[in-house]
Order: structure tokens, then sequence, then C-alpha cells
């Protein structure tokens, strides 16, 4: 299992205590831990990257990690997602970044060793092809309109997630 990349600096534990309690829940020593491990990734980690990591240098199994990341998720200090391999990744909800505020952000699925990264300075837009109207084929009920071979179009209304996949810089140096 790939290890993950970590950022220094924001395991400051008196804040990491308030945003626990700030949440209504009790700040635990396991919760802490799962908070301060979090706080250190630069993607969304699985519960079993968590409990490897956390697990036995704290003495916690892999039952009490995934009770607090659900918890922590509930309160809103965490974020679940699933990135199309059925597996749930877990990440920091971080204040002044865009999914701190309930909005979704771009990953990137390296296909070589499985890092996922959040591209957080990514903007992705979904635009309609240069000449085709998002409107095109619908009638005004905004249900489409068959005409014999022409495809129908339909507008999008909003985009829950976004998971670009490829190789990453180290994957791909190589």
């Amino acid at each position: 299992m790939p290890r993950r990349q970590t950022r220094r600096g924001d395991d400051d534990i008196e804040a990491v205590q308030a945003r626990i309690r700030g949440a209504g829940l009790r700040c635990t020593a396991a919760r802490l831990a799962v908070m301060q491990y979090l706080m250190s990734a630069t993607g969304p980690l699985t519960h079993a990257e968590v409990s490897e990591a956390v697990g036995p240098s704290k003495g916690f199994d892999r039952a009490t990690i995934y009770r607090n990341l659900t918890e922590l998720t509930e309160a809103g200090l965490v974020s679940r997602v699933e990135l199309g391999d059925h597996v749930w990744r877990f990440e920091l909800k971080r204040p002044g970044h865009a999914h701190a505020k309930g909005e979704d952000h771009p990953h990137f699925l390296c296909t070589s060793c499985g890092e996922v990264s959040c591209l957080d300075d990514v903007d992705i837009a979904i635009t309609p092809k240069p000449g085709h109207s998002p409107a095109a084929g619908r009638s005004k009920s905004g249900r489409g309109t068959a005409t014999k071979g022409a495809r129908q179009s339909r507008a999008i209304r909003s985009v829950q997630e976004v998971l670009l996949k490829g190789q990453c810089g180290k994957c791909g140096d190589e």
C-alpha cells in the first residue's frame, strides 16, 4: 500500500481540540489522533490507511478508527468520498477550502501507484462543444425531442464529483 504525502504545520493540538469540541464532540485520544493524521494528509485516505498509521502507534483497533472517522464525518469535520472503486476515503474539511463549505472539488487518481490527490487549485467547467447548445434537442416541457438521426443533448444541472485518472508525476517519470 503506498504511503501518502503529508503536510507539516497543521497539527496544533489546541486547534484540533477546539475544532472537535466546536463540532459538539468529546475530544478523545482516538479522535485527536485521527484528526491530526487527516490534517497531515495531502489527499483522501482509506480507513485501512488511517488504521495502519494511527492504530499500532496509539493502540487503537480498526473498529475504533472507523467509528471515529464516521463520527467526525457526521459532525461535519471530515468528508467521505468514493472514487469509483467502491472504497470510502476520508479527508479533513479545511477552513478556507472549497470542500470545507460543502462544495465538492476534483480528485486525481494515479492508475499506477493508486495515490489520490486533491485538486483544490483546479477549476473544472463543463461546457458544450462550439456550435452546440446545452438545450438543443429539448422541448419546452424539458423532455428531449427525438428526430431521426439526431443525437439528443441533455443539459447538465449539476456535477457532484469529478475524478481525473492518469499517471502522477512520480510514476510518469519512471
